[in-house]
């Protein structure tokens, strides 16, 4: 893998910069920085700033990591065995304190391939929470999107949106950025990209001729209470005038009958 090259003069973050010029060359960090490091921090006597440079960590990460304040969460990961260092650099780097190491052999970038995500056996269970939290807090974003979302089909959405789900009475709404089912800037775009959407959907709706109701729920309860009360009072009226002209009626019956008996 060529190196990157910064023309700004200063180094990338990333390992220790080569200096060529007037551009930096800075080396790529491991593939794991914060598991390599810990490896470092265990098996060798390298200084903080060495291995916090090779790895593209701030010094106080490292520092953590010896202190066995953050090591415990990281399993080490043996850099000479993947083959980005060697045993001779990490000899050159404890002899010499102000030596940068250099990484030996550069990662490989790691693409997602397409398909359906993975998750984790230990997460699989909190889909269905996930995907309930989605349809009631977004129920813009379209099943396609919740799907690739989550890793799910549509068939589990549609049975947890219609509650006809095997185990729907324990569902619980709960975030999936909180659950660990996607990362928060990936449930940011899939509502932006929904939210995009929506414009072009109203837009189709005028021009079927159908008409969208934009007010808020109050202002359409306030209507029909509204309605109801004229209704109510038009009908009490009415049942006013009916009951005047009966009491009318009533009396010209009984005058007509006085006068026949006379």
């Amino acid at each position: 893998m060529p190196y990157m090259i910064s023309t700004s003069g200063r180094p990338e973050r990333g390992g220790p910069s080569i200096f060529t010029g007037e551009n930096t060359v800075a080396q790529p960090t491991p593939l794991m920085p914060h598991a390599t490091a810990s490896w470092l921090v265990d098996n060798t006597s390298l200084s903080f700033e060495q291995i916090a440079e090779f790895c593209g960590l701030h010094i106080l990460e490292v520092q953590a990591m010896a202190d066995d304040l953050a090591s415990s969460k990281y399993t080490g990961r043996d850099p000479v065995h993947s083959g980005e260092l060697t045993h001779a650099e990490i000899e050159r780097g404890q002899a010499d304190a102000n030596y940068s190491l250099k990484m030996q052999r550069a990662p490989v970038d790691v693409s997602r391939t397409k398909g359906p995500r993975y998750t984790p056996v230990s997460k699989r269970q909190d889909k269905p929470d996930g995907i309930n939290w989605i349809i009631r807090n977004h129920p813009e974003i379209s099943d396609a999107q919740i799907g690739k979302l989550i890793g799910t089909t549509r068939n589990t959405i549609n049975a947890i949106r219609e509650r006809t789900h095997w185990n729907i009475q324990n569902i619980q709404p709960k975030d999936p950025v909180t659950l660990g089912l996607c990362s928060q800037r990936e449930l940011d775009a899939a509502v932006a990209k929904a939210a995009k959407r929506a414009p072009q959907v109203e837009a189709e709706e005028v021009d079927d001729g159908a008409p969208i109701d934009r007010r808020d729920d109050r202002e359409k309860l306030i209507e029909e209470l509204r309605a109801e009360r004229d209704a109510a009072a038009k009908a009490a009226v009415e049942a006013s005038q009916e009951a005047e002209a009966e009491a009318w009626l009533e009396a010209k019956r009984a005058a007509e009958a006085g006068e026949a008996k006379v």
